[in-house]
């Protein structure tokens, strides 16, 4: 039994405004394999739009199902019920201009890492400020508008209390002070 040679495909388009090539392929759409990927990309989103606070969830613009697909998600205990439901938001995703939640699970997650960022410079310039004088003075020149007298007592506090061990079970009340001064003058304002 002899196998007949398979005959190539032909490009879906060969010269475009030639009436006799211009034929396009029927099978041209996306393939099995992108429309799963597509799936489960929207699914992902479904998923990073459930993991939002209620607060930032409730103030994206969607439809009401989808809403209410996003919420019995978070409610279902069941392993399979919730790859189901999420299946089921994913769905519904397809209807939707997935752009405005991509952009409000990007901003959320922006403002975590802005968050972050300034906790650990806060933090830095905290242990800086006890360590040594020098810290005190860069602090001056890049925050003016700070109450220099009240700067120094807290720093000098909570050098006495670091010293005094008695940081072991909780931050001493200076430390804690110290901290939120420097947070609030991060927040309100860029150095000089």
């Amino acid at each position: 039994m002899s196998r007949k040679p398979r005959q190539e495909r032909s490009p879906t388009r060969s010269a475009p405004g030639d009436p006799a090539t211009d034929q396009v392929d029927p099978h041209a759409g996306p393939s099995k394999t992108e429309l799963k990927q597509r799936a489960h990309a929207l699914q992902d989103l479904g998923l990073a739009v459930a993991r939002l606070p209620q607060e930032h969830r409730r103030s994206i613009e969607m439809p009401e199902d989808l809403h209410e697909a996003i919420e019995t998600y978070l409610t279902t205990r069941s392993h399979e019920a919730r790859r189901r439901q999420l299946q089921l938001v994913g769905k519904l995703l397809r209807r939707v201009d997935p752009e405005p939640l991509i952009a409000a699970v990007e901003r959320f997650s922006r403002g975590r890492a802005v968050d972050a960022e300034r906790l650990h410079a806060v933090e830095d310039w905290r242990d800086a400020l006890i360590r040594d004088d020098e810290a005190i003075t860069r602090w001056i020149e890049n925050y003016p508008d700070t109450d220099v007298q009240q700067l120094r007592s807290l720093v000098r506090s909570a050098r006495r209390e670091s010293a005094g061990k008695r940081a072991e079970q909780r931050q001493p009340r200076s430390y804690r002070l110290l901290f939120r001064l420097i947070h609030e003058a991060l927040a309100g304002s860029e150095p000089a």
